[in-house]
C-alpha cells in the first residue's frame, strides 16, 4: 500500500473510487501522535488509496472533502 503524495490527486481518486462502487468503500481517518500525522485511507478490497498529512492547514481540505463525500452518501440521486 502506497501513499497518494497530492492532496488533489488523492481527492480525485478517493472520490472516483467511491462514485464507481458506493456500497462497497469505505474509509478510515487515524491520528498518530507520535508522528503528529493524519492517515486517510480509501479502500474498496481491490484498490486502496492512502494519504498521509502533517500538515494542519490540510485539515480543512480534508473536511471539506469528507462533507462533499457525505452529501453524496445522503443524496438520492444514484
Amino acid at each position: 500500500m502506497t501513499f497518494i503524495k497530492s492532496w488533489e490527486d488523492f481527492e480525485k481518486a478517493a472520490e472516483k473510487l467511491y462514485l464507481a462502487n458506493p456500497m462497497k468503500v469505505r474509509y478510515t481517518m487515524k491520528y498518530r501522535h507520535i508522528d503528529g500525522a493524519l492517515v486517510l485511507k480509501f479502500t474498496d478490497d481491490a484498490v486502496c488509496l492512502q494519504y498521509r498529512t502533517e500538515v494542519q492547514q490540510d485539515l480543512k481540505k480534508i473536511d471539506r472533502f469528507m462533507t462533499n463525500l457525505m452529501r453524496h452518501m445522503v443524496s438520492s440521486d444514484k
